[in-house]
């Protein structure tokens, strides 16, 4: 078994409560080598060792922490080892200025939620609760240094009893921010749809929790916005929000009552338990269990995996206490548009949707929506990052000047350098509305504020019609525009700390390359100072253009013509076909004829769409990557299987595979085994082109690898040839974490 290295950061109170020699201890004990030093930011921590080892020693970290330390923020990625000698406290690092560290919203600890329910405690069914390890921060802060007067706390005066916790350094509320108690700080209120209020205090969150049960839809405020809540047993209300709410089949997050209720409805590995159990409390997809499972169908139509959380709020935990069974815990918007987190704005935006509003009246000053986590290949996978882990830096390997990276149109994050690191916005979103596009303006604004910092340049996508790159061409900034596959790539080197040379694997839907075709199954190999493109998937039409993303017949479609041209209205035997009426198959092959809005790509995402429409899985989505997910679900894994693919110069030729996949579809193979076999062909495409490239480091990055059978596959098979894999873990793999790569190239630029 091989060493590995962890480079751990860890936020919250660690600094003179003897975590350092408790580190320099439990080191010992595993046998792992390294350093740990207090920083700025906290304390950091590189150990290496065997990876059973270095799995004991995260876990023991947090559980065996001394009495008087709490984490706060704890992030870690699994790095190449370097060799050290022995283990030993380093003097204090130096690099990066406190003001620039703001933490993350964080999960309930102990203490308090113990408080909360302790009917002789001062604090008890109080659903503000909070101390310096937990609470509300990023949502509240307005600028630094982090005191209440910059927060939206400032309004609501301390009480004696507040104050002298505050005050005291022995107690654990000293200097607690959002520190609040019934007596002094915000309380909670129940309002019907027209804003009246008709409950206060706990008798409101009683009331609430009563309208739930019996089957209504509950706007909750929480710390970054508000949630549609609703019983997730009952196919009826949560049949109603998904119409409300014009959600036909995206699967809903849940909310359990408690670990033990989650693990009798999903299987739950002891790194997917500690996920839920920590500070971030993130939404983590789980396989959900055959038999025994509450949860009704139409929480997650036809999907194996359910996306579930643990309470991360007083007000959460007093409400699923008094519930006691799993509820659906939806951001409260439309869709394309940003979570509500104001109520006023809340009653005109969700009206017609919510049946009820609890509210409070402590102002959250920015959206935070849930994160969402998945173990891939041992490894905690961020999807989305934002609640528990925005605004968190990302040290660049070469300090460029401040500088404002704006990221892709979907799934937006923005990132502000500052003192050579990169400080990742949270989630915004799609940037497909005045709503969307409205709060990404005011992320832009909040964290140039928020670090005091104003950008001297602005780095963008290469793509001319995206939103974000129009902004930053009119900001009146220097501008460095960046190929959107480069930045994915140099995002996943940022984030493992490599240095190039490198072969990256970057595949997703779309993306615009510099000779005019889509992109999106891209072999880019990392030189020192910039990137060739080394290989990609053969191109095909895309008819329609954007209108494919939602309809894989589309792709097919494409596909399809690639190989029978004109002869395509004869293949009756091809079942997808059928999806398209005879006027529709006419005008779409003339459009591929002539390529009318029917631009050429490389992309292995609209690839995967098209198998799944060949097969007969989807025809049309519901949303984004609806296709691309229902294959990777329909696998029979015990298929070893694959398809020929040659390789005809640069391009990787897909047609020898989908003629067979055609044959075996039309002889009646069933979909789980042309769908392994397909996914199988694509990883041994990774391991083929990473031999002809002849480089050892291979990235795997781009939204399809937030597939879980085909990134475990490549990383598997890629090791098992001897090269060494890489993929996402703090950062998202989707276009959530291009702004980062963007960062990246910049410093690259400066290097």
């Amino acid at each position: 078994m091989a060493s590995a290295r962890l480079s751990v950061s860890v936020g919250g109170a660690v600094q003179g409560v003897g975590f350092r020699p408790f580190v320099f201890r439990l080191a010992s004990q595993l046998a792992l080598k390294g350093w740990v030093c207090n920083s700025p930011q906290g304390v950091r921590i590189e150990v290496e060792g065997l990876p059973p080892s270095l799995e004991s020693f995260l876990s023991r970290l947090q559980r065996e922490k001394p009495a008087a330390a709490s984490i706060q923020s704890l992030e870690h990625s699994v790095l190449d080892p370097v060799g050290y000698p022995d283990f030993n406290i380093r003097p204090s690092c130096a690099g990066g200025a406190k003001t620039a560290l703001v933490l993350p919203d964080l999960a309930t600890c102990a203490e308090c939620l113990l408080e909360i329910f302790d009917p002789a405690d001062r604090r008890h069914l109080y659903p503000f609760a909070n101390c310096a390890h937990c609470g509300p921060r990023y949502s509240i802060i307005e600028g630094l240094p982090y005191d209440r007067a910059q927060t939206t706390m400032r309004a609501f005066a301390m009480c004696p009893a507040c104050k002298a916790e505050y005050e005291d350094p022995q107690d654990r509320r000293f200097h607690a921010q959002p520190n609040a108690c019934p007596d002094c700080g915000p309380s909670l209120a129940l309002w019907d749809p027209l804003g009246q209020a008709t409950a206060s205090r706990h008798e409101a969150l009683l009331a609430a929790a009563a309208l739930i049960r019996g089957g209504a839809i509950v706007a909750v405020k929480g710390i970054g916005g508000f949630h549609l809540v609703a019983d997730a047993r009952s196919e009826d209300p949560v049949g109603r929000l998904r119409e409300r709410k014009r959600r036909e089949e995206k699967p809903f997050a849940l909310m359990f009552p408690t670990l033990a209720a989650v693990k009798a409805c999903a299987r739950v590995s002891a790194l997917e338990e500690r996920m839920l159990l920590s500070p971030a409390a993130p939404i983590v997809l789980l396989e959900r269990l055959a038999a025994g499972s509450v949860v009704a169908e139409a929480a997650a139509p036809g999907n194996p995996s359910l996306g579930i959380m643990l309470p991360s709020a007083p007000l959460q935990h007093l409400l699923m206490r008094e519930l006691g069974f799993p509820v659906i815990a939806t951001s409260a918007n439309l869709a394309d548009e940003p979570i509500c987190t104001d109520e006023r704005e809340a009653l005109a935006r969700l009206a017609g949707i919510a049946d009820a509003f609890l509210v409070h009246d402590r102002p959250i000053l920015r959206h935070v929506d849930d994160s969402i986590v998945r173990e891939m290949a041992g490894r905690q996978a961020v999807l989305r990052r934002a609640r528990g882990f925005a605004p968190l830096p990302v040290r660049l390997s070469a300090p460029p000047p401040a500088l404002l990276a704006v990221g892709a149109q979907q799934k937006n994050v923005v990132a502000l350098t500052v003192a050579g690191q990169a400080h990742l916005s949270q989630h915004i979103g799609d940037l497909e509305t005045a709503q969307a596009f409205g709060a990404f303006e005011g992320v832009v604004d909040s964290l140039q504020r928020l670090y005091e910092t104003r950008p001297a340049l602005v780095v963008c996508d290469e793509h001319p019609g995206y939103v974000s790159t129009r902004f930053a061409r009119g900001l009146g900034l220097p501008v460095l525009a960046v190929q959107h596959h480069y930045a994915h790539a140099l995002s996943c080197l940022c984030e493992n700390e490599l240095e190039a040379p490198a072969l990256a694997v970057v595949w997703d839907g779309t993306g615009y390359g510099p000779d005019g075709t889509i992109w999106g199954g891209e072999f880019l190999r990392i030189t020192r100072a910039s990137y060739e493109r080394f290989a990609h998937w053969r191109t095909f039409p895309l008819p329609g253009g954007e209108k494919a993303v939602r309809e894989p017949r589309r792709a097919a479609l494409g596909l399809l013509y690639e190989i029978f041209a004109e002869g395509l209205l004869e293949r009756r035997e091809i079942g997808s076909l059928a999806a398209f009426s005879e006027r529709e198959l006419t005008v779409l092959r003339s459009m591929c004829r002539g390529r009318v809005n029917s631009p050429a790509t490389s992309s292995a995402g609209r690839l995967f769409d098209a198998v799944a429409s060949l097969v007969g899985l989807r025809q049309k989505a519901g949303f984004e990557g609806q296709a691309a997910m229902a294959l990777e679900f329909s696998i029979d894994a015990s298929v070893n299987a694959s398809y020929p693919l040659p390789v005809r110069g640069a391009a990787l030729d897909w047609e020898p595979m989908i003629r067979e996949i055609l044959t075996e579809a039309a002889g009646g193979v069933a979909a789980g085994r042309i769908a392994a076999k397909f996914h199988n062909t694509l990883v041994e495409a990774v391991v083929e082109t990473a031999r002809r490239a002849g480089e050892e480091k291979v990235l795997l990055t781009g939204g399809c690898f937030q597939n879980k059978y085909l990134l475990e596959r490549a990383v598997r098979r890629l090791r098992d040839e001897g090269f060494r894999p890489y993929w996402h873990q703090r950062v998202p793999p989707n276009d959530g974490g291009i702004a980062l790569g963007q960062a990246a190239a910049a410093a690259r630029e400066r290097s």
